[in-house]
């Protein structure tokens, strides 16, 4: 691990834990060249799955884009960067197999937007469902409500 002070590559692991449900490693470490302490974080990577997209395309798994779509839907609302994590760990975690519908992932989200917030659960909803009119947009505010 490179010190994002000095660049040299020699550093010791000073105290490591499990975080996040134990869905990802955290590693205090210090350069042997500076004495610079920082923090690094390991988790599990799903690259060999590949997403079948709508369109019957397949990319590889990119846990970036989860991340970018929650944040998304949670933009300006009052979840925590933790709260964010675990939803995204737990996404991960519902992958199953080498290929995976884009679909099932997308509901994976919703299932964990709808769980932490509802406005949040909306915006994402409208863009995977493709709302086009202000119905659709009340069909899935009541069938929040009626639970």
């Amino acid at each position: 691990m490179k010190c994002p002070k000095c660049g040299i590559d020699d550093d010791k692991v000073l105290d490591s834990r499990a975080v996040r449900e134990g869905a990802a490693i955290r590693r205090r470490r210090e350069c042997s060249a500076c004495m610079h302490r920082f923090t690094t974080y390991e988790e599990i990577d799903r690259d060999e799955v590949q997403v079948v997209k709508h369109n019957g395309s397949r990319e590889p798994f990119d846990r970036q884009k989860i991340d970018k779509a929650i944040r998304q839907a949670c933009g300006k609302r009052s979840v925590s960067d933790e709260q964010i994590r675990s939803m995204i760990d737990r996404v991960v975690a519902g992958i199953e197999g080498d290929e995976v519908e884009s679909a099932a992932i997308a509901e994976l989200v919703m299932k964990e937007l709808h769980a932490v917030d509802d406005v949040a659960y909306i915006r994402f909803a409208s863009v995977y469902r493709k709302f086009t009119d202000v119905a659709q947009f009340l069909s899935a505010i009541t069938e929040i409500a009626r639970k």
